[in-house]
């Protein structure tokens, strides 16, 4: 394995030197993520588009890699960053060594650095931006970059989204799902459930979406800040109470906007497939997956007709609302996973039956009517 040296300015001033491979320089937002496993998954999440992404866990590739288990059909990332990669690996459903894919797709991997470390500073400070670089010898112009990065004014969700409408399935129940920067195991869990999905663009009308004539509406995970969605907000709006409602992740923030709270961003976001959530309603606590840098700010639903469901026992954050009245759920982590423990899935289970509920519901009155 080839590489030569590498560094990852951050727009403080510091400067972590290790082994590199890929395009430089990569500009992003630094992040980390403690997910012992699943970094085949990590790289294809369309929600990490325009980051780079330092992975806690010390050693990576050691199950080489399988395109199959990828969340999109490319990396999304701007670059990533770990302790140790492995030269080799062994297992039955590896297609290649992970190093090689990475080295096809050009992603810049810088490794052999102290990832303890730089995570702790990113704790501490925040995310920041970061610039992967194999020569600092213009080290001032370098962390002027670092810290003059930014997503583009449109945000990343316009990058992230399907170009056109498509679906999938023969299932007895139609989702709509409006794919932000949708994973394939959202897709797939779906499916699994006897849906059949619809996939629509993130910037897709109401008009349009009614006219699929849908059992359900699912608002997918995606990357960036929410408030850049403001394009989606309308269409959301018009869509309460239309159809039962599940917002997941950058969905589940969308759904918040749209009733009229409010999100900020994170010191450090949630990252990793370890996240411990409770659930106000039962009072039992799961172990879920999640991706995002924003949150919904709780104070900002005082005066909404919303609860909420779930809360995050690390910090104190909202995991998870539910509408009072109309049939609309969301949560902030990833009920499907993907990768992590599938210990939240029921959630998907719950809206699934909130569906056929209200599917049945709308017969049985057009048979009262028509009667």
């Amino acid at each position: 394995m080839t590489f030569r040296s590498g560094y990852l300015v951050l727009e403080n001033g510091a400067v972590f030197r290790g082994k590199l491979r890929g395009a430089a320089p990569a500009v992003g937002e630094v992040v980390f993520n403690t997910s012992m496993v699943g970094y085949d998954q990590i790289i294809s999440d369309p929600s990490y588009t325009g980051q780079i992404v330092v992975l806690t866990y010390p050693l990576v590739g050691n199950y080489g890699f399988n395109r199959a288990m990828m969340e999109s059909d490319r990396c999304w990332l701007r670059g990533l960053v770990i302790k140790e990669l492995n030269n080799g690996a062994n297992h039955y459903q590896q297609e290649q060594l992970f190093h090689e894919y990475l080295a096809e797709n050009n992603l810049p991997c810088l490794w052999d650095i102290d990832t303890r470390a730089l995570t702790r500073m990113i704790r501490t400070h925040g995310t920041m931006g970061g610039v992967i670089t194999d020569n600092i010898d213009n080290f001032s112009w370098l962390v002027q970059q670092a810290a003059e990065y930014k997503p583009p004014a449109e945000g990343y969700v316009r990058q992230a989204t399907c170009r056109e409408i498509t679906c999938l399935g023969q299932g007895e129940l139609r989702v709509v799902v409006v794919d932000f920067g949708v994973k394939k195991a959202i897709t797939k869990s779906l499916l699994n459930r006897g849906c059949q999905v619809v996939q629509v663009p993130a910037t897709t009308n109401a008009e349009i979406i009614k006219g699929l004539e849908p059992d359900g509406i699912v608002l997918s995970n995606g990357p960036g800040n929410p408030e850049d969605c403001d394009y989606a907000l309308p269409v959301i709006r018009q869509l309460m109470g239309y159809k039962p409602m599940l917002g997941i992740c950058l969905g589940h923030q969308l759904i918040a906007l749209a009733w009229g709270g409010k999100t900020s961003k994170m010191v450090f976001g949630h990252r990793g497939a370890n996240q411990p959530v409770k659930d106000l309603r039962t009072g039992r606590v799961y172990i879920t997956s999640q991706n995002h840098g924003y949150m919904v700010n709780e104070e900002s639903l005082a005066n909404l007709p919303v609860e909420v469901t779930f809360r995050n026992l690390n910090d104190g954050t909202v995991e998870g609302l539910r509408h009072k009245v109309l049939p609309i759920m969301s949560v902030q982590f990833h009920p499907e996973a993907a990768p992590g423990p599938l210990d939240s899935g029921f959630l998907m289970d719950e809206f699934i039956q909130m569906v056929k509920d209200y599917k049945y519901k709308e017969r049985a009155e057009l048979q009262s009517h028509a009667g």
